[in-house]
C-alpha cells in the first residue's frame, strides 16, 4: 500500500565514485525494489545515496527497480531513476508508469550500463480491482549477444488471484519471443506456490534451494524477489542476496553471468 509521508532530503556530503568497468565477459544483473528510496528506519527520509551506494557496491551492470517515482511529491518532484543513473553510471535507463501518486508517477525501472531499445510496457490483468501492475522489458546487446532484460511488480493483496493471471500474461508474452530472456522482478510470492511454479514451468531462476531470503530486509524470512532466465545459454557464476539492511525494505538480489 501506498503511504504519503513527510519529505527530507539526504545527500550532503556523498562523493560519488564512478562504476568500475565490469570485466569483459561477466555480466551482472540486479532486481532491487527500492521502496521509492525511503529507509524504513527512517519515515518520510528519502536517500537516494543510499540506493545508489548498494548499486555501485554490486558492480552490476543492468538493474531492474521497483517502487520508483517519477515527480512524486512525497519524494521531492524529483526524476528517481534520472538521478540514480546520474549517480551510480548507470547512463541508459527506463521508467515506466504503473499508476499516478501524488501529483506523479509511480512505477518500475531499468538502468544499464548498455543501451535499451525497444522498450515496451504491458498493463497486467486483475481478477480483483487492486493497484495496476505492470511489466516492462527492452532489448540490450551485451558483446555479441541480443537478449531482453525483463522487469515487473506482481500484486501485493493476500489474495493471489491476481499474481497467478499476471504471471500467466508475462509467460504468454514470451511464449514466442526469438531473444533470451532476463527477468526480474518482485513477485510477492514464495517458491513452491502456484505463481512461481508457473514461472518455473518456462523460465530457470537463478536460484532454487538455499536461497538467501528478501524481505523484510532486518531478519528477513521470506524471498520474493528473483531472477529467473527462458532460452539463455550463459553460464550462471553466482546467486547472491545482498545483506543490506538500510536502504529499503528489500535486500537487493543479484546473479553473475559469464557471457559467450
Amino acid at each position: 500500500m501506498l503511504l504519503s509521508a513527510a519529505l527530507m532530503f539526504s545527500g550532503a556530503g556523498y562523493e560519488h565514485k564512478p562504476l568500475q568497468q565490469t570485466p569483459e565477459k561477466i555480466l551482472r544483473v540486479m532486481t532491487y525494489n527500492i521502496h521509492h528510496a525511503n529507509p524504513p528506519s527512517r519515515p518520510g527520509f528519502i536517500d537516494l545515496d543510499a540506493i545508489a551506494r548498494v548499486i555501485i557496491d554490486s558492480k552490476a551492470d543492468i538493474v531492474g527497480l521497483q517502487e520508483v517515482e517519477n515527480g512524486a511529491g512525497r519524494s521531492g518532484v524529483v526524476n528517481q531513476t534520472k538521478l540514480l543513473a546520474e549517480k551510480t553510471g548507470l547512463h541508459y535507463y527506463h521508467f515506466f508508469k504503473a499508476i499516478d501518486y501524488d501529483g506523479g508517477d509511480y512505477g518500475i525501472a531499468i538502468l544499464s550500463r548498455y543501451k535499451l531499445t525497444n522498450p515496451e510496457l504491458i498493463r497486467l490483468p486483475q481478477h480483483i480491482k487492486a493497484e495496476k501492475r505492470i511489466l516492462a522489458y527492452a532489448v540490450i546487446k551485451a558483446g555479441k549477444q541480443s537478449f531482453v532484460f525483463a522487469n515487473t511488480h506482481l500484486d501485493a493483496l493476500k489474495v493471489h488471484d491476481n499474481r497467478i493471471i499476471q504471471m500467466q500474461r508475462i509467460i504468454e508474452e514470451f511464449e514466442r519471443m526469438s531473444l533470451p530472456v532476463i527477468l526480474v522482478g518482485d513477485l510477492n510470492a514464495v517458491s513452491g506456490s502456484e505463481v512461481i511454479n508457473l514461472l518455473d514451468a518456462q523460465f530457470s531462476r537463478t536460484c532454487t534451494k538455499n536461497c538467501g531470503r528478501t524481505v523484510p530486509q532486518v531478519m528477513p524470512w521470506r524471498t520474493i524477489d528473483f531472477i529467473a532466465t527462458k532460452n539463455l545459454s550463459w553460464t550462471l557464476l553466482k546467486h547472491n542476496v545482498i545483506k543490506e539492511t538500510y536502504a529499503s525494505d528489500h535486500r537487493p538480489v543479484i546473479a553473475t553471468f559469464k557471457l559467450p
